[in-house]
């Protein structure tokens, strides 16, 4: 058990307040690599597999919360805790019922060329991806399909946004995340160690069920709105569609990223077998 040594934080215009509330804001995220995580359960996933955390800041609503007490109890000893007022703390979270509870959390960030060594590699590519409900929702698919990283092109939104990381339940937590501003970066590595791509598309494609998704691959996903680049889809192995059966014209994002991802495993797995 953890014999806590609580500061106490009370005026808002104190600078670690301010440092924290700037970390709602991309470009300072960025500039500290670090992101907010909010609430029980997410601080808790964190915690539990290893995410370094800077400090946590809680409000005595907390203890109000089922298990509230109990995480106070079970912090790593290193972690610096800040109590502060409901009411500050509600200032740095956007959600509509805060649990009083915000920590800061280094990105955890991951060179293409860490994963040269892996065998089989599985590769998610979302491409100018713009939704963070979908970007949250596909990093938690990819996680539970056992995806090895996701690479995310130039455009994309912000993995570490707060409706983001909600929305991926602590799978990014659990994946690595590499966020490339030049698709070179990511295209010459899949060159070099033989990967195949494919790349969901209307154009020129193929069923989705016919190819196969041995060895090293990588599955591309596209902007909501205008799909897979012109670049990205010439330079795919195979562009494959999802067939529309009914009257709608196209599948959400994620629900296409589901799919995909899926028949890749299913085909994977039966090779095994």
């Amino acid at each position: 058990m953890r014999p806590l040594s609580i500061n106490i934080i009370t005026s808002e215009s104190n600078s670690m307040i301010k440092h924290v509330k700037s970390l709602s804001i991309k470009k300072y995220r960025e500039k500290h690599r670090q992101f907010l995580i909010e609430g029980l359960r997410m601080v808790d996933e964190a915690i539990r597999h290893g995410v370094p955390l800077e400090y946590l800041l809680y409000s005595d609503h907390l203890r109000e919360i089922n298990g509230g007490s109990e995480m106070l109890k079970e912090l790593p000893e290193n972690l610096q805790v800040y109590n502060i007022p409901d009411k500050l703390l509600r200032q740095l979270t956007d959600t509509e019922t805060p649990q009083g509870l915000v920590a800061v959390a280094k990105m955890q960030d991951t060179n293409i060329s860490e994963l040269r060594a892996k065998e089989n590699l599985f590769l998610l590519v979302l491409d100018r991806l713009q939704d963070p409900g979908n970007m949250g929702t596909i990093v938690r698919t990819a996680e539970a399909a056992g995806v090895d990283a996701i690479v995310l092109t130039k455009g994309s939104v912000d993995p570490y946004n707060s409706k983001t990381l909600r929305a991926t339940m602590g799978a990014i937590f659990h994946i690595p995340i590499i966020q490339c501003n030049d698709d070179r970066q990511w295209l010459d590595f899949v060159k070099e160690k033989g990967v195949r791509i494919f790349a969901s598309g209307l154009k020129g494609s193929v069923d989705y069920c016919k190819p196969s998704y041995e060895g090293n691959i990588a599955i591309v996903i596209g902007n909501e709105a205008n799909g897979v680049s012109e670049e990205l889809l010439n330079l795919a192995d195979s562009v494959v569609k999802i067939p529309i059966l009914g009257r709608v014209e196209s599948l959400n994002a994620s629900i296409a990223a589901a799919i995909l991802i899926y028949k890749a495993v299913e085909f994977r797995r039966f090779l095994k077998d």
